[in-house]
């Protein structure tokens, strides 16, 4: 019998960030910006150590979890209610989350110093931290919904966090209306399932899942199951930036860089795929919405790293990785390899993080100049950043040995083995993309420390190189405090080593064994990769025979030769292929379509709606000309009130014979054979 693990617990680890972020909220002022900081590290610190001890409980002793912590109502059948799932899954998630959560926490003490925002920003990030814990530890889908839009919710309020800043209010009203795209597609889905399953609670609908499967979705030749799927999939699409609900993620990078790494990292993005791999016993049954998924998530993971090669800004080029390996874990789902995906989550958490926040380090040792075509030659002024920069940079172009290697391989070799209709597109998107990710990873590494270098005379100067004309500051580039640098050693760590470490458990070994489901007969990609599994160092010793791992170093050497030693061929390649450069600039006039065409478009229908709805048909045909013909009916009405005694007399002898003579009529009719 598996062990149980303490309901306390769970709630601690729970609510620990959520009183830290009512502290730092409410009281801020009172506490100060130390205390709010000790406040929120405190919280975010017991939520850390609870799920790592829950986590041993779960890797060592198979404990398990699954109850209702409070039930809210009851409508007919149809329970809502707040309840705790602790499996494999959600132990990792909680791990993870709380840590990485952890290490931007204590990243935020240096790089938001002096913004005046200081305790708002903690209590963002605590709270955010609530609704991530509260997401992945849900047994039901309100819990999940709760969770799902608060991360929603705060990740505006921490895009927009400078408000001031009319390009950070665009960017988080940005993120905001896209994700209510995805998000109206994912309440459709839970609205199907507790319309035909009858109920919220995770375990009770997919015990019903053949039930769902067999049914035909109304109107349509399409399964209930399918559509269900694909309404789930479409929230992912929008949390998890996936084509096309892509557009808000780069954008968002005008919040500070803390929350850059927090979002992009961990939790909000990561929450589509971590979803999609709790919904397995139902994505399991539909094979067109596994198709769906993989050919989604191939494009979004090869079209997106397309972009990350022209970018300038650093936590530009950052972002536009997470795009691209958001796709690859999103292939993984399609390819039924959901732990794979998930594994590919784990890694990808701590190395992408470490890039953020490594990102910001250089930012603040550059005095925030964010073009890395003003960089170069950093490495002798900010050692650590170099040295963490380039473990986070080698772990995600997939380094043997590195933890990016084994979730990266093991997602291309699943998409290889996988029979679903869209497999073999996908497999060239995460193959080819191997080089992409390669070459615009190295290329932003070596123009920032390596080479010539250009902070002395910025060949491209931005807004801050222009201010503060009286105060002539040292442009000279220096280290992040410890407070920035720590975090950076701690991440770069488990982005080395986790992948080693893990790989066994968690894809062969039973840590997922009741937390995601495998058709291995219809979908045999997770029984194809154990079968040529040995060990984590073989697996690295055999990548030497692989293409992919040619391809990585093809495309470092590429960016090396491009950006080191011979600048003038990626000047040439842009002036001959400037149509090329120009549709990759303008991010494949995605933006534009949306603006001009779906915004327009939506701008005219409101008008139209407003004009001849609201205007004409509420105000003027309903309200304004009920009143009108209230009017009219009162001036006929006022030609019969002579004031005539006489007449009104009349007028009642007449109205009484026409009442008694229908009331008559009848028995005239019998009377007369009528």
């Amino acid at each position: 019998m598996s062990a149980s693990i303490s309901q306390n617990l769970l709630l601690t680890i729970a609510l620990a960030p959520l009183v830290g972020a009512v502290i730092a909220g409410f009281f801020g002022r009172s506490v100060g910006r130390r205390g709010s900081h000790m406040v929120t590290i405190l919280g975010v610190l017991i939520s850390f150590i609870g799920s790592v001890l829950v986590l041993r409980q779960v890797a060592l002793d198979g404990a398990r979890f699954n109850a209702t912590i409070y039930e809210w109502m009851v409508l007919g059948g149809l329970k809502m209610e707040i309840g705790f799932l602790v499996d494999g899954l959600t132990a990792m998630m909680m791990a993870v989350v709380s840590f990485v959560s952890l290490m931007v926490h204590i990243y935020t003490i240096g790089y938001m110093e002096d913004d005046d925002g200081y305790q708002r920003f903690f209590s963002y990030i605590s709270l955010f931290t609530f609704s991530m814990l509260m997401l992945v530890m849900s047994n039901n889908f309100l819990q999940l919904f709760f969770g799902w839009e608060a991360v929603g919710l705060v990740s505006y309020l921490l895009i927009g966090f400078w408000f001031k800043r009319p390009t950070a209010i665009f960017a988080n009203m940005k993120a905001f209306i896209v994700n209510r795209v995805g998000d109206f597609g994912f309440i459709l889905g839970i609205g199907l399932i507790a319309a035909y399953a009858g109920t919220l609670n995770y375990a009770e609908a997919f015990a019903k899942g053949g039930d769902l499967a067999r049914i035909v979705f109304p109107g349509t030749s399409w399964l209930l199951i399918t559509v269900t799927c694909i309404c789930l999939f479409i929230g992912a699409m929008g949390k998890s930036a996936q084509f096309p609900l892509h557009v808000w993620l780069p954008d968002s990078m005008e919040g500070p860089t803390p929350i850059s790494a927090l979002i992009h990292a961990a939790t909000m993005v990561t929450a589509g795929i971590f979803m999609v791999a709790r919904m397995s016993p139902l994505f399991e049954l539909s094979d067109v919405a596994l198709s769906f998924v993989l050919v989604i998530g191939a494009i979004t993971a090869l079209f997106m790293g397309f972009l990350g090669i022209v970018q300038n800004d650093i936590k530009r080029v950052v972002a536009y990785s997470t795009l691209s390996q958001l796709g690859y874990m999103t292939v993984a789902l399609g390819a039924s390899a959901y732990s794979v995906a998930v594994f590919h989550l784990m890694t990808h958490a701590f190395f992408k993080a470490l890039l953020f926040l490594a990102a910001g380090s250089v930012i603040i040792g550059m005095h925030h100049d964010q073009d890395i075509r003003n960089m170069g030659g950093l490495r002798k002024y900010m050692p650590i950043t170099w040295i963490t920069s380039l473990l986070g940079s080698l772990a995600l172009i997939g380094t043997p040995l590195f933890s990016g290697f084994y979730s990266k391989d093991s997602i291309i070799e699943a998409v290889h083995a996988s029979r679903l209709p869209g497999a073999g597109f996908a497999y060239f998107a995460v193959v080819a993309g191997v080089f992409v990710t390669a070459f615009y990873s190295f290329r932003m590494y070596f123009l920032v420390f390596h080479g010539q270098e250009r902070f002395h005379h910025k060949p491209f100067p931005g807004e801050h190189d222009h201010h503060d004309e009286g105060h002539h500051h040292d442009a000279t580039p220096h280290e992040s405090p410890w407070v920035i640098t720590a975090p950076l050693i701690l991440l770069a760590l488990p982005s080395v080593v986790i992948g080693y470490i893990t790989i066994q458990p968690m894809l062969f070994g039973d840590f997922f064994k009741d937390a995601v489901v495998n058709d291995i007969v219809r979908h045999p990609a997770m029984q194809e990769l154990a079968a040529h599994f040995h060990s984590a160092s073989g697996m690295a010793l055999h990548s030497l025979q692989t293409v992919p791992l040619w391809l990585a170093v093809a495309g470092v050497v590429t960016a090396w030769w491009f950006y080191l030693k011979n600048p003038a061929i990626p000047a040439a390649i842009k002036a001959r292929f400037a149509w090329i450069y120009r549709l990759l600039d303008n991010k494949y006039y995605i933006d534009w379509f949306n603006e001009h065409v779906l915004a327009a478009g939506t701008r005219l229908i409101g008008m139209g709606l407003w004009k001849g709805g609201d205007v004409g048909l509420i105000d003027g045909a309903l309200v304004n000309g009920s009143a009108r013909a209230v009017g009219a009916v009162a001036q006929l009405t006022r030609l019969l009130q002579s004031g005539y005694l006489y007449f009104y007399a009349l007028v009642m002898l007449l109205g009484l014979f026409g009442l008694m003579t229908w009331q008559l009529w009848p028995q005239v009719r019998r009377l007369f054979g009528l």
